[in-house]
């Protein structure tokens, strides 16, 4: 039996990766509340909004401005990266949902083209990456940080909260829409829109009080007081581990997959095959939804057999459930449609994002982790930003939703090899991590 003594301690740490869980958890699901009523406003409004007098043209333009955020996102990933492992992952986590926060409210307080002219779409875009900078250091930050705490043996278990609260933000973005979907054109488009952007405010001011309370990963603490850091994460990165950072850039291209169930298949279902709004936002918000439950459990599944089998197993099945969501799209089955959106996305695509949560950052060791993790994430998710533009494409001219299909399937394959070719991780001490 424990004395006192020795209980304080280990409460102690229950404590500080519980915090560290419930903080990666809220500033996810402010990241991708964000990035998802951007996806959706793009694909239902923005082109009417920003872009009215583009015909055709104005869906493939706002749909782009989706993409414009992943350009920013590397560079990001570089400035975050340096901050959080030379000053500390918590600074960097605290800077980067705030500047989330601030520029999706200020996306709900822009005026329309009528309003200002051409002035409305370039300040869009210019908020649009500044989303893409703040969102290149969150999502790799908050799991860097919850793998150091968390302990070895459920170490995927507690980074996957960071990806429950990527798809519960997903959730609620899509949610929101769903009244909004019903609204007479002319209030949709003149101010239905913006209360989304709008209600970010609040989350962030609740992302932003829960992240002060982390404190520094033990790992990281001991690694500033053996000066053992790096004087410039990312020259080391690229010389020492551009073989993991590749690596790592290949796995996450399975983001391609997600954008075009969230994106691309709202977008297609709507606009070429007739199903009504309120239907598609059900469909993806109850994917998401799923998967919020899922994504701990996929983690706590690679914590006892694997990281790579739950990746592998996840990738290619979520990619060809991707040919039943879009066939019973054009069939107008609505009963398949729920079932192949909900299982294709809430539980077999959340496999390989939920073990990437972990896997990616136990790659790189302490000195490099945060800036190789979001360096190789954020160039993976480029791929997935112009997936939606690309699909739109290819929609709109001679092709047809099977040759996007056909990408996803082989994306989905690549990103499997690459995760097959990597260190299985999920029996290595943490102090080990990444190391030779």
């Amino acid at each position: 039996m424990l004395t006192p003594a020795l209980q304080a301690p280990r409460r102690s740490r229950s404590r500080t990766v519980r915090r560290a869980a419930v903080s990666g958890f809220f500033g996810s699901a402010l990241e991708y509340y964000d990035f998802l009523i951007y996806g959706s406003a793009a694909a239902l409004v923005f082109g009417d909004v920003f872009f009215p007098n583009s015909g055709q043209s104005g869906t493939l333009l706002s749909i782009g401005t989706f993409g414009v955020a992943y350009v920013a996102r590397p560079f990001g990933a570089v400035l975050w990266g340096h901050v959080g492992d030379k000053l500390g992952r918590r600074l960097a986590l605290v800077l980067t949902i705030g500047l989330m926060g601030v520029a999706t409210f200020a996306i709900g307080l822009l005026p329309s083209y009528a309003t200002i002219g051409v002035a409305a779409p370039i300040l869009l875009v210019l908020l649009r990456l500044v989303q893409g900078l703040s969102a290149g250091g969150e999502s790799p930050g908050s799991t860097s940080l919850t793998i150091e705490h968390a302990p070895e043996n459920r170490r995927a278990y507690y980074a996957g909260f960071s990806m429950s609260g990527m798809q519960l933000g997903m959730g609620l973005g899509s949610l929101v829409f769903l009244p909004l979907a019903t609204l007479p054109e002319h209030q949709l488009l003149t101010w239905g829109w913006r209360l989304p952007f709008l209600l970010s405010g609040v989350l962030t001011i609740v992302g932003y009080l829960l992240r002060r309370k982390v404190e520094e990963p033990e790992v990281f603490t001991d690694m500033q007081q053996r000066d053992e850091g790096a004087s410039l994460p990312i020259a080391r990165l690229l010389r020492e581990y551009w073989t993991v950072t590749l690596r790592v850039a290949i796995c996450s291209t399975i983001n391609v997959v997600g954008t075009i169930f969230t994106v691309f298949a709202l977008a297609y279902a709507t606009g070429t095959a007739g199903i009504s709004r309120p239907v598609m936002l059900t469909v993806v918000s109850l994917g998401n939804l799923t998967a919020v439950v899922m994504a701990p459990l996929v983690g706590r599944l690679s914590d006892r057999i694997g990281r790579k089998p739950v990746f592998v197993v996840g990738a290619l099945g979520s990619s060809l459930s991707l040919l039943v969501l879009f066939s019973a799209i054009d069939a107008g089955n609505i009963p398949l449609v729920f079932a192949a959106g909900v299982i294709g996305q809430g539980i077999l695509y959340i496999m390989p994002i939920g073990v990437g949560a972990a896997y990616y950052p136990e790659q790189f060791p302490a000195p490099v982790r945060y800036t190789g993790m979001a360096v190789g994430l954020m160039l993976g998710l480029l791929a997935s930003g112009f997936a939606p533009t690309l699909a739109e494409a290819l929609n709109a001219g001679a092709s047809t939703w099977h040759t996007i299909v056909w990408i996803c399937i082989s994306v989905s394959v690549v990103s499997s090899l690459a995760a097959l070719s990597g260190r299985e991780t999920h029996r290595v001490p943490t102090p080990q991590l990444g190391r030779r």
